[in-house]
């Protein structure tokens, strides 16, 4: 799945990056008036033959706005545009985000791990630190190559050091092992939590 997301993003900006590409070199060949400085033969209704030209003339952008479906049709059109555009734009967000992890099973052939599922487990152990109240974890990079991206939320009285050198000893370890990685390099953040005071009386 992640192979095919590649290829149809790749696709997709190909397509887009030629299309503006092309439309950009169309109107900037008209607008400097290159046709005729170079002495060219354009063919017939071609739409930017000099810098007066316009892309849509009045005729064809009035063509069929008195009709009872134009703007219908439109509105839907660029709401289609719109949901498609900010599908993409999602799918790039969770592109951050490593599905699944290629595991060396000893046979030759390997198998996948899901990335939610080593995350969850990895906040799950996490989470049962001494001094960790809460935790985030994210996988990021290559189905061969994870990386690891926490944030911490310790209590008051937590020790930042010891919080840090059991999570590499303990849960980091863990992870790197149950995953058959030699290596599984984690950046984490932490941050105090802070409580409300209460009072006593």
């Amino acid at each position: 799945m992640h192979r095919v997301r590649r290829t149809i993003n790749r696709v997709l900006l190909g397509l887009v990056g030629a299309v503006l590409f092309g439309t950009g070199a169309a109107v900037l060949f008209g607008g400097l008036n290159l046709p005729a400085k170079w002495h060219l033969r354009l063919p017939a209704g071609w739409p930017w033959h000099g810098p007066g030209a316009v892309p849509l003339p009045a005729h064809d952008r009035t063509r069929w706005t008195h009709q009872g479906w134009w703007w219908p049709v439109v509105i839907a059109a660029l709401a289609v545009f719109v949901l498609l555009m900010l599908w993409w734009l999602l799918s790039q967000l969770r592109r951050h985000r490593l599905q699944e992890i290629l595991v060396d099973s000893g046979d030759g052939e390997g198998a996948v791990l899901r990335g939610r599922a080593l995350a969850a487990a990895l906040a799950a152990e996490t989470e049962s630190l001494d001094g960790v109240d809460r935790a985030g974890v994210v996988l990021t990079g290559r189905r061969t190559a994870p990386r690891v991206r926490g944030l911490l939320a310790l209590t008051p009285h937590a020790d930042p050091g010891g919080v840090l050198r059991r999570l590499s000893h303990e849960a980091m370890a863990h992870a790197r092992r149950s995953a058959g990685l030699e290596q599984l390099p984690a950046e984490v953040r932490l941050r105090a939590v802070k409580h409300r005071p209460e009072r006593v009386s």
